[in-house]
């Protein structure tokens, strides 16, 4: 028997990021950095720091009806302040750890897509360590396809070298 779907479990709602959700946010980007597996960063920014750095659109966060608490959320980052880049940003997408496994990511992804197509947005890529296994699974899902890996591309705060796999997903709507 699978995973039951989340709305079957949780009632929760899609609600766009705002800046009075950042505090949980920043615990569960917080949550990611102790797995070791989700990211470079070895401190979560402060608001004004993480909202310099993404773009205004496509911002969500996933809460749950009952105790409205965060249960995930998605953004997106520009690659390059080039022009010719404006329609192709960075996907991060993170769920809280007690609720892994229940289908939080694929309403994120669902409306992370939408939105950044309606934006203009015509490619979205993420950099995945490649024992993150979960979140790779789940791009692919989402149409995402493997590019290619950059080894030894980072240094982690403890000095472990890793590596990262690149996956792109190009709309069939936009560009």
């Amino acid at each position: 028997m699978g995973v039951p779907d989340a709305s079957s479990v949780i009632d929760f709602a899609l609600f766009p990021m705002l800046s009075t959700d950042y505090s949980s946010v920043a615990r569960i980007f917080t949550q990611g950095i102790e797995t070791g597996n989700a990211t470079y960063d070895v401190a979560a920014a402060d608001w004004a720091d993480w909202d310099a750095k993404h773009l205004n659109h496509s911002r969500w966060v996933l809460k749950s009806r009952k105790e409205e608490s965060v249960l995930g959320w998605a953004a997106l980052s520009p690659v390059s302040s080039r022009r010719v880049f404006s329609g192709v940003a960075e996907l991060s997408i993170y769920i809280d750890t007690d609720f892994l496994g229940q289908g939080f990511g694929n309403v994120l992804m669902n409306a992370v897509i939408a939105s950044s197509e309606e934006n203009g947005i015509w490619m979205l890529q993420s950099g995945i360590f490649p024992e993150n296994l979960a979140s790779i699974a789940l791009h692919e899902k989402f149409g995402f396809r493997m590019v290619g890996k950059r080894e030894r591309i980072g240094k982690m705060a403890n000095g472990d070298w890793r590596d990262i796999v690149l996956l792109e997903r190009r709309s069939s709507v936009v560009g």
